[in-house]
């Protein structure tokens, strides 16, 4: 088990098809920490599924998620798929703060603003429709992207991510428009802060900025990567196709984690919020 002052993730997709829920399962279940920041598109509420053994893992994580809850501190700071979630704005549930935006305090004293940065997006906030338009096409990559590379590992070649590769292409010409990392700066700035850590663009990143530090936590659909804050305030990315050979290994789906009793706060986030079933 890993201890970390803080962990930060982003863009799990949970409910998607291409959600890395095995794999997330067991990194949280390898984790443990003071606080945690989920920064948005946590659910999925574009294609939220609930059908098929696959949605099994998605609830272990959601189940991980709470196991966590119980010690940590958890905060829910609301992406662009997840914007379901708004009016629990301010809201605290079994122990989940649920907010659009926080203001993190590392232990070396940075002040770092917590956003998943869809509102800082020029796609987003003017054409949304491309947005829809644009998340299909990259669904549409990843299943090209399976399809490819089966035939690869077939060859005994290394996987290599189309999708990947036309994301980041799509998204390095949607920010040389909007200014995404400019704008953020501008934001670090206005808000007097240290930094910002933000995910949206499924990029994983730690770099400074003019303004500031510049941190996105990535994803769970392809990158599987995590920020998280040691115990001096040092912030790291970590990568989970590194960490897996120093995991635990993959947890049993049969192995129920829950406790028997789930507090009425607990109730209403796991199964009205999260649509899951309970122990």
């Amino acid at each position: 088990m890993k201890s970390y002052r803080s962990v930060f993730l982003s863009d799990l997709h949970l409910g998607a098809r291409w959600c890395k829920a095995r794999d997330l399962a067991a990194f949280l279940s390898g984790v443990s920490c003071e606080r945690l920041y989920l920064v948005g598109d946590i659910l999925d509420g574009w294609k939220r599924r609930k059908k098929g053994s696959r949605f099994l893992w998605h609830q272990r994580v959601l189940q991980e998620l709470l196991r966590l809850s119980r010690k940590s501190s958890v905060i829910y700071v609301t992406g662009n798929h997840d914007s379901f979630l708004e009016e629990h704005h301010g809201k605290i549930l079994g122990n989940v703060g649920i907010c659009r935006r926080a203001l993190h305090r590392t232990a070396d004293g940075k002040e770092m603003l917590v956003l998943h940065g869809d509102e800082f997006d020029a796609v987003m906030t003017h054409s949304p429709w491309l947005a829809r338009l644009g998340d299909i096409a990259y669904d549409g990559a990843l299943w090209v992207n399976w399809i490819l590379n089966g035939f690869r590992t077939s060859f005994g070649m290394r996987p290599w991510s189309l999708s990947q590769y036309l994301k980041h292409r799509v998204k390095d010409a949607v920010n040389a428009l909007s200014d995404f990392e400019e704008s953020l700066s501008r934001e670090i700035l206005q808000q007097k802060a240290d930094g910002v850590i933000c995910g949206h663009i499924h990029r994983p990143e730690l770099k400074k900025l003019k303004a500031g530090l510049y941190a996105n936590c990535g994803d769970w659909v392809e990158s599987c990567s995590a920020l998280v804050e040691q115990l001096d305030g040092t912030l790291e990315i970590l990568h989970w196709q590194e960490e897996k050979a120093l995991s635990s290994g993959i947890p049993s789906l049969e192995k129920n984690i829950l406790p028997a009793r789930l507090s009425p706060e607990e109730t209403h986030l796991f199964q009205n919020l999260w649509g899951m079933q309970g122990p």
